[in-house]
């Protein structure tokens, strides 16, 4: 079959691309790269009326709700003094923002660390009042203009100054340096100084409402209208644009516009989203909520610096990426199903999906202009749909039912054996297939058409994959059960020979392993990593050396050839362009694809060549354009600064120190709250994998590990001052500067510079203090001791008194004892002498009773009655008694006293008995002193026991002795 005309298409398809593929060229297949931010993320109003960016980077939101930021990670919320709807918002060089609503306007501006919001209006004119809403702000040099639609104020030198004219205004808008305005029934006036000039106009007056104004060719002006199009204004006269793009916006209401990349015109729409344009009108793009925007009524448009352009919607935000390498086609009413498989063949894109095969006009060979798809499905080709492959010429189409021909919108069956998942040319005059139950031959018919020849006989294994090696056997991955290597007869139609491998020849499981040729040499990919195959132990072993370089694509499941040396990695969802053209080096180019991470269809990834560098990227629904001539010719990004959005307290209760970062002041945290969280952003909003670095002075001893993560927290952070420093980088690629910010933890009280400073002073008092108690002391020491010697001195006297005292005492009491012994000696003579007179006298009487006259006879018993009596009166002579009992109370004076007091019922007789057993006399000699017989004594004692109540166990002179 002739191929020249496909040859001939693809170069004018490769033509096209390279001449519409420099920068800052919008194409005009698919739609760009949309970013959704959704009121669930950003958690403010739906409505979003006016969008700036700051000089640091962020973005501002004029909400339902207030001002709303961006930095590219966080969102916030600011709210104006009574709540109001913020329509307008516009930012200067300085870093301040001015924000509009009703009855209101100001500055929001860094204040004590944070973004605080400053009124103006009291600035305006006394007698004038603000009663109405300020649509549009611009920023012209030093002066700031606020615009509603009854009045113009000028703010300039913290002054303001009011425009007006008798009618009402609509919109103000910044041409260059012009600003325009149109006056409702009078037309178009520029603002000259702080008056209005009515524009010059000799032709048909401009229709009113007019909503955009940009600089166009030449100088010229290029106007919106709500609901008549677009006209041109060459300083003279307006004149309708007649282009395709005017119906489309009459039809759904032009709302607003700007120019993006130097070339093109982006217009929103009330009713249908948005459409860019060319400068000759034709619609480039035209995006709306079918193709990724969360609402069609675009509230206000802005383009940044960055090649975005943002939409405020009635309902959410949205970031279009302008000259993106991705473009995207979506298939949102669900018409195909989900993609296996496409291709480009003869002006036509197919897509193989789970429903059948479908077709629609190529429309990016033509020309620049938009043109959407219009997908319709083959006829008898509803089913699975496996594989598209473009063979010599020839489109074949491996499906459920079998394998196809398709030429235009019509397939041919070629064979019915269903399952036709892969297919592969053995050489220039057969194919082989691998199916559902073997593999199938296909052969080259004389007319150069592939016709089918047979089942290869011999092999009926289901074959996922098919490969070809070296020495021309065949080797097939069987999709649950291992790998097998055929050796096929020299016409193909018989397998002779079949080695089956599993783990018993070194492949780490019989599940998931696939093949494929990776610079003519075979290589099988495992969840474990890629293997190599040797023939000469025939064992599997890992391909260490690739693994190594490739990171986690080390377990892809599939491998795509892109160009010379040039593969598509795809690891379960997430896929890498993957360049080996460099010896020993491998460049590895995977975030630019992270937003299609997960989107395409598991082992059954698909990507075609369109041209050089021209990609057709399958998804579950639909399908993406890679252009790699853009990231050719774009300049090395530079990237903004890290931005410090957010120093928290963390101790105990979440509260903010900074919103900023460093501001003016400095940053000083009590020891008591030394727990912080630093958060940081990088405002590019581009599509990219952004990675952060820290290091923190003072605290840490090396940079952190690059992270995603955007935030850090630090604990327990010891006095002193610290520089925390972060960086980003994107794409693995372009690092920014060093962020720094300085913060310091403040002593704890006790070692503060005031604490410092008291205990300075209160060494000092303590000093004087102890220095006054020393003397006083020392003073009192002196006194002490000199009190202490003179008692001691007193104590020795009194010591030496009492010793003479005692001795005196005992000189006394000696001399006293002495004197109680004489006495009773003196009393025990005394005794004594009576005993013995008694004694005496009793022998007299007894000896007088011998005596006898001169005859013999005794004595007449008169006269011894008279000498007896003589006797008895000298023993109870009362006076020897006396004389005793006056000695005894010398000697014992008390004696008698305690007798008498105890024992009061005592007679003299029983004193007298106690008082000589006092004084340890004996029975006999107690007879003699009383006159009585032994007999009698012990009768006495006896008594005298019982008066005394003398205990039993007691011996009664013993009793007597101790009173």
């Amino acid at each position: 079959m002739n191929n020249r005309p496909l040859k001939y298409f693809i170069f004018l398809i490769f033509c096209f691309f390279s001449v519409t593929s420099l920068a800052d060229d919008i194409k005009s297949i698919g739609v760009p790269y949309i970013q959704n931010y959704p009121k669930s993320l950003y958690l403010s109003g739906n409505q979003n009326w006016s969008i700036a960016k700051g000089k640091n980077g962020i973005m501002y939101f004029g909400n339902t709700q207030g001002l709303l930021t961006y930095d590219g990670k966080y969102w916030q919320q600011y709210e104006m003094p009574n709540r109001q709807i913020v329509r307008s918002v516009a930012a200067d060089d300085n870093g301040i923002i001015y924000t509009g609503s009703f009855g209101e306007f100001g500055y929001w501006k860094i204040d004590n660390k944070r973004l605080k919001y400053t009124s103006l209006i009291n600035l305006i004119p006394k007698g004038l009042k603000m009663t109405d809403e300020i649509w549009k702000i611009h920023v012209d040099g030093k002066r700031v203009i606020f615009q509603s639609f009854s009045s113009i104020y000028i703010y300039s030198n913290n002054k303001i100054s009011v425009v007006k004219i008798p009618a009402f205004f609509l919109f103000l808008h910044k041409v260059d340096k012009r600003f325009i305005i149109e006056a409702l029934g009078k037309g178009l006036y520029e603002l000259n100084g702080d008056k209005l000039i009515q524009l010059k106009n000799i032709g048909a007056p401009l229709p009113g409402s007019v909503l955009s104004i940009l600089p166009y060719k030449n100088g010229s002006l290029l106007i919106g209208t709500s609901k008549d199009g677009l006209f041109l204004y060459d300083g003279e006269k307006y004149t309708p644009f007649a282009t395709p793009a005017n119906t489309f916006l009459q039809t759904y209401q032009l709302n607003n516009g700007v120019k993006v990349l130097g070339k093109y015109y982006a217009y929103g729409t009330i009713l249908n989203g948005l459409i860019i344009i060319d400068e000759n009108g034709n619609i480039v793009q035209r995006i709306n909520k079918s193709s990724g925007l969360q609402n069609n009524t675009v509230l206000s448009i802005y383009a940044d610096d960055d090649q975005n352009l943002w939409t405020g919607l009635d309902n959410g935000i949205d970031r279009i990426e302008l000259n993106s390498p991705l473009y995207f086609y979506f298939d949102k009413t669900g018409l195909f199903g989900t993609v296996y498989s496409s291709i480009i063949y003869k002006n036509i894109i197919y897509l193989g999906t789970n429903q059948g095969l479908f077709y629609s006009p190529w429309v990016g060979g033509k020309d620049n202009s938009f043109s959407s798809f219009d997908f319709k499905l083959i006829p008898k080709s509803q089913g699975q749909v496996w594989d598209l492959r473009m063979i010599d010429g020839q489109l074949l189409c491996g499906h459920n039912d079998g394998t196809f021909s398709v030429t235009g919108n019509t397939i041919e069956k070629v064979t019915g054996i269903s399952g036709g998942w892969v297919i592969k040319k053995l050489n220039d005059n057969y194919l082989i297939q691998g199916t559902y139950n073997g593999l199938v031959l296909f052969k080259k018919d004389p007319a150069g058409e592939w016709k089918f020849d047979s089942r290869i006989k011999g092999f009926d294994e289901p074959s996922r994959y098919v490969e070809q090696d070296s020495k021309g056997d065949i080797w097939v991955s069987h999709a649950y059960r291992g790998l097998y290597k055929l050796v096929l007869s020299p016409d193909f139609k018989t397998v002779t020979n079949v080695k089956y491998y599993d783990e018993h020849n070194g492949l780490p499981s019989t599940y998931g392993i696939n093949l494929f040729t990776f610079e003519n040499r075979l290589i099988y990919s495992s969840n474990e990593g890629f293997l190599t195959y040797d023939e000469i132990s025939n064992a599997f072993s890992k391909y260490t050396t690739l693994n190594k370089e490739l990171g986690s694509f080390a377990k892809s499941n599939k491998i795509i050839k892109a160009d010379e040396k040039k593969y598509w990695f795809i690891n379960h969802g997430k896929m890498a362009l993957i360049n080996f053209s460099q010896p020993g080096k491998i460049e590895i180019d995977s975030n630019r694809f992270s937003s299609l991470d997960g989107r395409m269809v598991q082992y059954y990834e698909n990507i075609s060549k369109i041209s050089d560098h021209i990609y057709l990227i399958s998804v579950d629904d639909g399908f993406v354009i890679y252009n790699e001539i853009d990231l050719l010719k774009r300049k090395k990004i530079t990237l903004p600064s890290v931005l410090i959005r957010k120093v928290e307290d963390i101790t105990d209760t979440y509260s903010t120190i900074s919103e900023v970062g460093n501001t003016d002041s400095e940053i000083e945290i009590p020891f008591s709250r030394n727990n912080i969280r630093i958060s940081f952003a990088l405002p590019y909003y581009r599509q990219s994998s952004i990675k952060f670095q820290f290091f923190l002075k003072g605290y840490s001893k090396q940079w952190s590990d690059w992270s995603a993560a955007s935030q850090k927290d630090f604990t327990n952070l010891s006095a002193g001052t610290y520089t925390f420093l972060v960086r980003a980088k994107i794409n693995d690629e372009n690092v920014s500067k060093d962020t720094e910010f300085e913060f310091t933890i403040l002593p704890p009280f006790y070692a503060s510079n005031w604490a410092f400073a008291l205990y300075l002073i209160g060494i000092v008092l303590l000093l004087i203090a102890s220095k006054r108690f020393y003397e006083r002391k020392l003073k009192k020491d002196q006194q002490a001791i000199s009190d202490k010697l003179q008692a001691e001195k007193e104590e020795f006297l009194k010591k030496e008194a009492e010793a003479t005292e005692r001795q005196i005492i005992k000189l006394q009491t000696e001399k006293l004892q002495g004197e109680l012994a004489g006495k009773n000696r003196e009393l025990a003579n005394s005794a004594m002498s009576l005993v013995y007179k008694n004694e005496l006298l009793q022998k007299l009487s007894q000896e007088m009773l011998k005596i006898k006259d001169s005859s013999g006879k005794p004595l007449a018993e008169e006269q011894l009655r008279k000498i007896q009596k003589v006797i008895d009166d000298g023993m109870n002579d009362e006076r020897d008694w006396n004389l005793f009992e006056s000695s005894f109370n010398e000697a014992h004076e008390s004696f008698f006293k305690k007798l008498k007091a105890n024992h009061p019922d005592l007679v003299p007789n029983d004193l007298k008995l106690c008082a000589y057993l006092h004084m340890n006399m004996s029975s006999k000699e107690l007879a003699s002193l009383l006159n009585i017989s032994l007999r009698g004594v012990e009768i006495r004692r006896y008594r005298l026991r019982k008066k005394l109540e003398v205990p039993h166990d007691k011996n009664l002179v013993e009793f007597l002795m101790e009173l």
